[in-house]
């Protein structure tokens, strides 16, 4: 299992690839040294996108991710925030944005930067909110991608592949960080958005060793050995 430490917040001190970062009981991560707040996979206006195909669900889960990641900003004060990919659910997201939900967005670019990292649901820039657009971004001796890549890849922290982890003994999936000690795989932070079990090959396959999953409780991180995990 990868080394690590409890944290004030409730989360989870991990070693990456030699570099420190904190798992956060929220889902973000957060790089002290570089006061950078990542998230991955926010998926903003899902719910606007399953309710253009005639599937309704209510529609409030950019709101909710939104203010989730303004709760973590006024926590940590990051100078950074970083999106890990498909912060947008697809191309015309922007579009369906509310006019205050786009706010809140410009309200957290103000006074720091703002990077999208292009994922598979949103490739492009988007157009009309503040940041920058990467396809990835080297910090702290860190690449941050949306994909992970094939084969070892020491030192990346990646999102896209939403990570559950269903315990032995307990109800249902949670979502967690994932990391052998090489990588690290961040949960999705959208409201709206599935998960995919962390012993499908798709994640499993792409660790080293026997990894730490750092599973999202109520109010704190919960780590848990690869023996105690359960598939579907």
């Amino acid at each position: 299992m990868s080394r690590f430490t409890r944290h004030a917040c409730g989360g989870l001190t991990l070693i990456v690839a030699g570099t420190e970062v904190v798992a956060r009981p929220s889902g973000a991560l957060w790089l002290e040294r570089e006061a950078a707040l990542v998230v991955a996979d926010a998926h903003f206006e899902k719910g606007s996108a399953f309710a253009a195909r005639g599937q309704l669900l209510p529609p409030y889960d950019t709101a909710e991710t939104l203010g989730r990641l303004e709760a973590e900003a006024a926590a940590l004060s990051p100078r950074l925030i970083v999106f890990l990919g498909d912060a947008l659910h697809d191309r015309e997201a922007e579009g369906r944005l509310s006019a205050a939900d786009a706010g809140r967005i410009a309200a957290l670019a103000a006074g720091r930067a703002l990077v999208w990292i292009t994922g598979n649901h949103d490739p492009a820039a988007p157009r009309g909110l503040p940041g920058d657009s990467l396809a990835w971004l080297a910090l702290a001796g860190l690449i941050l991608t949306h994909e992970p890549a094939a084969g070892v890849a020491p030192g990346e922290v990646a999102g896209h592949l939403h990570p559950c982890a269903r315990v032995a003994g307990a109800g249902g999936r949670r979502r967690c960080f994932i990391t052998d000690g090489e990588r690290l795989i961040l949960p999705a932070f959208g409201a709206y958005a599935g998960g995919l079990n962390v012993r499908d090959p798709a994640i499993s396959g792409l660790l080293a060793r026997a990894p730490l999953t750092a599973v999202l409780g109520t109010d704190r991180l919960h780590a848990v050995g690869w023996r105690s995990l359960r598939g579907d």
